[in-house]
């Protein structure tokens, strides 16, 4: 709204009228309007990307399952005879394991293995084991071990 002033009395002039105009003012009412559109616009958005949506996959005859288990190779303490390893159950030799590991590799979400050796097997021999995993595309290999008793020193 327009500003009235009115000039001093004890001027001798005439009163007149000035008008002015404020443009400090904001105007509060297409602010609010855009934020309530918006505030819709996320409610409805919100719970779509919460569920995700639903996607009919196509079917294939020859498709295989993903491999989301763990890869365990196992160092028996025979390994010093015979020179084999054990991928899960069966029993592959040392010079077969890279190759082995690239199939193996070929299909896993993660490129790790987990190594398990003999207590009697010596730290060369599982060297040995190791290079060969990372050879065949192994990125990461975890050695396992079994907890034991506590000893204080």
């Amino acid at each position: 709204m327009p500003k009235v002033m009115a000039q001093a009395a004890g001027s001798g002039r005439q009163r007149g009228r000035r008008v002015t105009t404020s443009l400090a003012e904001i105007n509060v009412i297409p602010l609010v309007d855009v934020m309530l559109v918006l505030l819709i616009v996320f409610m409805v958005a919100a719970p779509m990307l919460q569920k995700g949506v639903e996607v009919n996959l196509p079917v294939a005859q020859r498709s295989q399952k993903l491999n989301d288990q763990r890869i365990y190779v196992t160092v028996p303490l025979s390994y010093r005879k015979d020179q084999r390893v054990y991928l899960d159950d069966e029993g592959i030799p040392l010079t077969a394991l890279a190759e082995r590991m690239r199939q193996t590799m070929s299909t896993a979400t993660e490129r790790e293995v987990f190594l398990r050796g003999d207590g009697g097997v010596q730290l060369q021999e599982i060297t040995e084991v190791m290079d060969r995993l990372k050879a065949g595309g192994v990125e990461r290999v975890g050695i396992l071990t079994q907890p034991g008793t506590t000893r204080s020193r």
